[in-house]
């Protein structure tokens, strides 16, 4: 049954690869942006569909992060990114937990941050999830599959990823979603642009500065969850 799941989970990354290599994907994306901006009543579907469809193919989610702010603005793209990486990371998470989890602890094994990290999610599971979500210190799509072979409760997993990923997420929209101004600021046009065009810059920097000294905050409390758990063997 497990070489079954590998082979199934194989064929889906070599899938994955063979179309990055063959496929155009810079112009399936811009087609897919004009797509979005053109049918707005259902694109918003989509594109949800499409974030978690990269989510769980481990493709990076900045860039959609960043179109979903430029597309629908920053409140509707922040529900729409919220939902969606969650919803995806959730997927990958269940994929790791039961499709591919051989596959995914050879990965991990001989790697003692994320044995720790196991130790300290026995230990504190939905703490040491949100902090993950909250710093750098690992990769966003491999942990998803990662906190798969821990002993993390779905529920807390969920709850603790969509809480982390916030601070993160309301910077990647703020920013696409200003990006039809930023040509002004380029060109020398300061003075032309409106006063509540400043305040939200202002807001963005504020998010910014809250969002680096977050994830300072947070990377210092995880190494010392995660200095303090003894590693052990991936499960």
């Amino acid at each position: 049954m497990s070489s079954t799941k590998g082979l199934l989970f194989a064929a889906l990354i070599v899938s994955v690869v063979v179309s990055a290599v063959l496929l155009p994907v810079a112009d399936l994306l811009q087609a897919l942006f004009d797509w979005v901006n053109d049918n707005r009543s259902v694109s918003w579907l989509v594109f949800i569909v499409f974030y978690i469809l990269a989510t769980v193919l481990i493709l990076p989610g900045s860039l959609l992060t960043l179109a979903a702010g430029f597309l629908f603005g920053l409140g509707y793209g922040l529900v729409i990114v919220s939902f969606a990486s969650t919803v995806g990371a959730t997927c990958a998470f269940l994929v790791g937990r039961f499709l591919a989890r051989d596959w995914v602890a050879a990965k991990l094994r001989g790697q003692p941050r994320f044995a720790a990290l196991d130790t300290a999610v026995g230990k504190q599971g939905a703490i040491v999830v949100l902090l993950t979500r909250l710093s750098p210190i690992f990769p966003f799509s491999l942990l998803n599959y990662g906190l798969g072979l821990t002993q993390v409760k779905l529920v807390h997993y969920v709850l603790a990823s969509w809480v982390g990923m916030i601070p993160g997420t309301v910077l990647y929209v703020y920013l696409g979603s200003i990006a039809s101004n930023l040509t002004s600021i380029f060109a020398g046009e300061l003075a032309d642009l409106p006063a509540s065009n400043w305040l939200f810059y202002l807001g963005l920097g504020a998010t910014a500065v809250l969002t680096i000294a977050i994830t300072r905050i947070a990377t210092t409390a995880l190494n010392q969850k995660l200095d303090g758990a003894p590693a052990g063997d991936s499960k």
